[in-house]
């Protein structure tokens, strides 16, 4: 006989299932993040709502006689309206949480695309940078080279000056000996001419 019962109790309960619409079937799928917004406070208005009514029923089904089936009665009906309000509040969540997810895809990506302009810019700065820092070393260099060359024409020109200086010596100190020659010649000269008066 228990197995009469079974099949008897699930063909009463498989049509009743059957029946009934899944509030998945009727919950509107947002499309922007308001809509989803809108959506998640209407779920907790329903769950809200639903908790009030609950305590207030809760309030009347004790003065009521069945008390335990009017209790029951009233947790049912609170269920009911919390699958509800959860299946209105699934869609937003997800809806949001792809949102917040593409959101941050995107940040990432700019993020990627700004750091690697950022390591392009640095590389051209660094690279401006070694040119200007080459340029200033040459630069330097050419300064170096033509303080160097200016030194090496003042030593020659000093050295010719100094041969200039030392060849009119020379040139005086001959012509002062040819004048004491010729002086001491004619001094030489005029005692014998003296002597010969």
């Amino acid at each position: 006989m228990k197995l009469v019962v079974c099949p008897l109790l699930l063909s009463l309960l498989l049509p009743a299932a059957a029946g009934a619409v899944s509030p998945e079937a009727t919950v509107p799928v947002p499309q922007t993040l308001d809509e989803a917004q809108q959506q998640r406070r209407r779920a907790e208005a329903m769950r809200e709502q639903a908790e009030r009514d609950y305590k207030a029923e809760q309030d009347r089904c004790y003065s009521k006689f069945l008390v335990s089936d009017c209790l029951e009665q009233a947790k049912k009906r609170r269920t009911a309206a919390i699958i509800e309000s959860r299946a209105l509040d699934q869609p937003a969540r997800d809806f949001e949480l792809t949102a917040r997810r593409h959101e941050v895809d995107e940040k990432e990506g700019q993020r990627r695309a700004e750091q690697s302009q950022r390591e392009a810019e640095q590389l051209q700065s660094s690279e401006r940078h070694r040119a200007e820092q080459a340029e200033k070393a040459a630069a330097r260099e050419r300064k170096l080279a033509d303080k160097q060359r200016q030194a090496a024409e003042g030593r020659q020109k000093a050295a010719a000056e100094q041969a200039r200086r030392q060849a009119r010596l020379d040139e005086r100190a001959r012509d002062d000996a040819e004048r004491a020659a010729r002086k001491a010649a004619r001094e030489g000269g005029k005692p014998a001419a003296g002597a010969g008066s």
